[in-house]
């Protein structure tokens, strides 16, 4: 089929000329051989001609009036469109310093009038076989350009799945550690808190019986302020058990942003893993030296359980998290300045909701200092980041849109204007298919 459609497909040659005589020769000429010819009798017409239909060689006469040919050459080598056709020079001017002005306007080759048949015919094929094998290089190298890029795509995913893979065995590892020894502090808590009540209640007993204490009792009970001790031992208790408790959240947090216990297609409540997320970056969000402490406000709309990649997801929302604390941890150049007043309030609002087409909507928005035009478009290349140098990989943003776009057929966008904040938005189907 394609052979046949090269053998069928006749060349597209404009010649240009204002003597109708050349033009009609030339003309005959090439139809006799099976060409396409087109006419033009000045070079505005040819720069015109050349927008409407591109041709794929061009032969050129240099004297004629108002624009010669080393003036239309130039301008079809200058617009993009038209640099890479081939321009033959056909014209009476012999000396080497006409010819040396073709080439230098960015002709291809330079013939001579009076001209023979045979050397015209045999150049236009010279040039258009070097221009065809010119445009199959290019494809060549295009398809190359793809495969590369492709492959280096491959080769992220692959590396951050086995990244993700480790840390999600080191979580669940140090979560499973974790979980034994607090659980038995936790446990024994409330054991503790008894027989601390209870010692309490047998001293008091004892000052009622005995009122009177020996002087070496009464001195220890002085030095230890034991009024004090009895008021604030429950004090120590309860807070012995909040930060128990912290704990067996964070150690809940970590399984479930690992997931290694679980199926790897499963429907998952998203809501669990955005505040398991959040969880884990709660350190991020307290207040530093910079910048107040970061409000993570949560506009969470009803959603049914989604089938998704659940650990991957999460990835993807610690990436977008930690990009949106990021570009907060500087904010407006407000933060510490003295204007905390009147400066807003570095915030992160993150609104989930089910779209009529049954997809998921999950949007994370900042109010920090926003991304410029020309660094939106590139967002999403790998190894492309807008932080400081050594800051940033420039992977996160990428692997996030294939583990969204690939993964979980959906989309990832961003829409930003400098100074406004961003927000990123995913939208996956509810459900996958088998």
């Amino acid at each position: 089929m394609n052979s046949e459609t090269e053998q069928s497909y006749k060349e597209n040659i404009l010649v240009v000329d204002d003597t109708p005589d050349n033009v009609r020769l030339l003309t005959a000429m090439l139809n006799e051989k099976g060409y396409k010819v087109r006419k033009a009798l000045s070079g505005q017409m040819a720069l015109t001609a050349c927008q409407m239909v591109l041709p794929d060689l061009i032969l050129l006469d240099i004297n004629m009036p108002d624009m010669n040919g080393y003036e239309v050459c130039k301008l079809l080598k200058a617009d993009e469109k038209t640099r890479e056709v081939p321009v033959i020079f056909i014209s009476a001017l012999d000396d080497v310093l006409d010819k040396v002005k073709a080439f230098d306007s960015g002709g291809a080759d330079y013939i001579t009038k009076p001209f023979q048949r045979g050397e015209v015919l045999s150049r236009i094929e010279s040039q258009l076989k070097l221009r065809s094998l010119q445009l199959k290089l290019q494809e060549k190298n295009a398809k190359l350009e793809r495969a590369l890029a492709e492959l280096k795509a491959a080769q992220i995913q692959i590396i951050q799945n086995e990244k993700m893979a480790a840390v999600g065995q080191l979580v669940a590892g140090i979560a499973h550690e974790i979980n034994n020894p607090i659980s038995f502090i936790y446990g024994n808590l409330n054991h503790a808190s008894q027989y601390l009540e209870s010692l309490v209640n047998i001293l008091e007993l004892y000052q009622e019986e005995y009122p009177n204490t020996a002087p070496r009792i009464q001195d220890k009970i002085n030095e230890l302020d034991l009024n004090f001790l009895k008021e604030d031992a429950p004090n120590v208790m309860g807070a012995m058990r909040r930060g128990a408790e912290r704990i067996r959240q964070l150690v809940v947090s970590l399984r479930n942003f690992s997931r290694l216990d679980e199926a790897e297609m499963k429907s998952v409540d998203i809501h669990q893993g955005i505040d398991s997320t959040l969880l884990m970056l709660q350190h991020r969000l307290a207040e530093t030296e910079t910048r107040p402490a970061i409000t993570a406000i949560k506009d969470y709309g009803p959603l049914p359980k989604v089938t998704c990649y659940a650990s991957q997801l999460n990835q993807v929302f610690m990436h977008l998290l930690n990009n949106a604390i990021d570009a907060l941890q500087d904010g407006h150049g407000a933060w510490g300045s003295g204007q905390e007043e009147d400066a807003p309030r570095p915030t992160i609002r993150i609104h989930t909701e089910l779209t009529a087409k049954d997809t998921v909507l999950i949007r994370i928005a900042d109010n920090g200092p926003g991304i410029s035009t020309a660094k939106l478009s590139h967002l999403f290349d790998p190894f492309f980041t807008t932080k400081k140098v050594g800051s940033g990989a420039g992977l996160g943003l990428s692997i996030s849109y294939q583990i969204v776009a690939q993964q979980h057929k959906g989309q990832l966008t961003c829409s930003s204007s400098p100074g406004e904040g961003a927000e990123f938005t995913i939208e996956i189907p509810s459900s996958q298919p088998e």
